[in-house]
């Protein structure tokens, strides 16, 4: 189940006529994205498996499958950090439980982005995602 957030951008991306204008769009979200304080720029926050250097530093909120998940992250390619972005709609303010319910292939797949990432980046982004949730399955472990 999408966000609202996400929604958003996949509503926008339905309005944009090619996928330059997509991929200036994704770059432009990640502009927008908070950057991490360098202090959290540590081996434990870094995923692996990224072509680029990607950091996610979750912040979930309460205990068990119903605590509240959320992540800053950040990362040294625009695009990326633009992904970030994307990912951060795709499970920001969702219970970690719903985290794990989220089919991110299949959303993201509304996006078109699949088809537009080199493998390189592709790869990273499942990466990016299998840290997510892995972040929410420890939450829902620890209970």
């Amino acid at each position: 189940m999408a966000t609202a957030a996400f929604e958003d951008i996949a509503d926008t991306f339905e309005f944009l006529e090619d996928w330059e204008e997509r991929y200036r769009h994704v770059i432009e979200l990640g502009r927008a994205f908070p950057p991490l304080d360098p202090a959290v720029k540590v081996p434990a926050t870094r995923v692996d498996g990224c072509a680029s250097q990607v950091w996610i530093l979750p912040r979930i909120e309460g205990t068990g499958p119903e605590a509240r998940f959320d992540f800053d992250g950040e990362s040294d390619a625009m695009i990326v950090r633009g992904l970030i972005a994307v990912l951060h709609a795709l499970y920001a303010g969702q219970s970690v439980r719903a985290v794990l319910e989220v089919d991110a292939g299949a959303e993201l797949a509304r996006l078109g982005l699949d088809d537009h990432l080199s493998a390189q980046r592709s790869n990273g982004l499942r990466a990016m995602i299998g840290r997510i949730r892995a972040l929410a399955a420890e939450t829902v472990q620890a209970a």
